[in-house]
């Protein structure tokens, strides 16, 4: 241990000043502070003494009790100051509580037999934000489990604190995790202003989305106005069994994704008959070209597309066939828009394009929903779920490292849940 020099205690006020600045401690006061090895490694610790004839407080009940012994001193990670490594120096006080027995006091600045300090964790959150979770623990020279615990005390703090009150549009589609086919359900708030993730859960079944509303509340679900989905059927059977007053809408975003698969799909097959053939292969790099809307084609895509439209081809008879449908979303009056709906449908019907037709029965088949769109007036769309679906993946490249669904989970509400944070005085973290 280095003692300190003059000034050196001088500096030692100081970060007592700070600190009761910042981090003020009730019944507790701050002691002598040294710079010491940890692990090989100078650090700076600060001890704290309870204050003269407090008594400490069980953890079980929060009542303040009498003191039955004291445990050895423990080291508690703080806020790293300067280049150091920051640690509070305390010895434990158990209690003798008459309803809990003998208990290890509750600490204001950690809980547990947890080593960091709240503050501590939540520092390293915040930088797990913006960083990954291995550059996180790099530079504060900690491991990835470290800052998952941090990320995960945050977390469920914010999990046990946020409100759920004010949710009247949801979101409801899955992104696929890890290898083998394997889904994650998310539940998103997409009210103007507000959007997050509410809830996710394993696999995309019947009774991952029953449990989202289960824990939604009954009162909550009641309260639903709008919800967005895919065509997943057993998405749309809970949704019609658990908020049965909502407008479920099936939007654009979702449907002309189905027109691209199918475009892509019947593109594949006349490349492979191109190849069975031994012809020119002429949609060789199309397949961006197929899929993109007209105005969003470059000049030199424009003109090969222009070279396209004069072939007799199955994707391209695919392609107009799309771009025909599009009329759809213009319309103003319902109606109409149903009757547009009916011709495409049946002129659809009659070609060879066994992936449009597919589309085409797919339409008829779900049209109500289809149709929620103009009740909603086309002011709610899915495409905000595709954009939250986007974060979700950028996050999870983010925490890569992680090897449970749970640790995913926490990766995600940390960075799309909006979830409040514990009182927190560090501005700059």
């Amino acid at each position: 241990m280095r003692k300190l020099s003059n000034p050196a205690r001088g500096k030692a006020m100081l970060i007592k000043t700070l600190l009761n600045k910042v981090e003020r401690f009730k019944s507790f006061v701050y002691g002598s502070i040294c710079v010491t090895l940890i692990a090989g490694v100078e650090a700076l610790v600060i001890d704290i003494e309870p204050r003269r004839n407090s008594r400490p407080i069980c953890p079980e009940c929060g009542k303040r009790q009498r003191m039955y012994d004291r445990q050895p001193q423990r080291l508690f990670e703080y806020i790293p100051v300067w280049s150091f490594k920051t640690y509070f120096r305390y010895a434990p006080r158990r209690v003798r509580c008459l309803e809990h027995g003998v208990k290890v006091e509750a600490l204001p600045w950690a809980y547990g037999k947890e080593r960091m300090t709240f503050s501590y964790q939540v520092y390293l959150s915040r930088w797990a934000k913006r960083l990954s979770w291995k550059e996180t623990a790099d530079i504060f020279e900690t491991s990835w489990d470290t800052v998952f615990r941090a990320v995960k005390f945050v977390v469920d703090y914010g999990l046990a604190h946020r409100s759920l009150d004010d949710v009247t549009e949801i979101g409801v589609d899955e992104i696929s995790v890890f290898k083998g086919h394997k889904y994650l359900t998310l539940v998103y708030q997409i009210n103007a202003g507000s959007r997050r993730l509410l809830w996710c859960g394993p696999e995309r079944r019947t009774k991952t989305l029953l449990q989202f509303f289960q824990d939604f509340g009954r009162e909550r679900g009641a309260q639903l106005q709008f919800v967005c989905s895919d065509m997943w059927a057993p998405y749309l059977k809970v949704i019609a069994k658990k908020a049965p007053q909502a407008l479920n809408i099936l939007d654009r975003f979702h449907i002309m994704r189905k027109f691209n698969e199918a475009i892509d799909e019947i593109r594949r097959g006349e490349v492979k008959q191109f190849k069975a053939n031994q012809q020119e292969n002429v949609l060789n790099r199309g397949r961006w070209l197929l899929l993109k809307r007209p105005e969003n084609l470059s000049a030199k895509q424009t003109a090969r597309m222009s070279d396209l439209l004069r072939l007799n081809l199955a994707s391209i008879k695919g392609y107009l066939l799309r771009e025909d449908f599009q009329r759809f979303w213009d319309y103003q009056r319902a109606d109409y828009a149903d009757r547009f709906l009916e011709d495409w449908a049946t002129r659809t019907l009659q070609t060879d394009l066994e992936p449009m037709k597919k589309v085409a029965r797919m339409l008829r088949k779900h049209k109500p929903l289809i149709m929620n769109w103009f009740k909603a007036k086309g002011r709610l769309s899915s495409g905000v779920v595709e954009g939250m679906n986007l974060k979700a993946k950028l996050t999870m490249r983010k925490a890569y490292g992680f090897k449970t669904l749970k640790c995913l989970q926490i990766a995600l509400y940390h960075e799309l849940g909006k979830l409040p944070e514990p009182e927190y005085l560090h501005r700059f973290c």
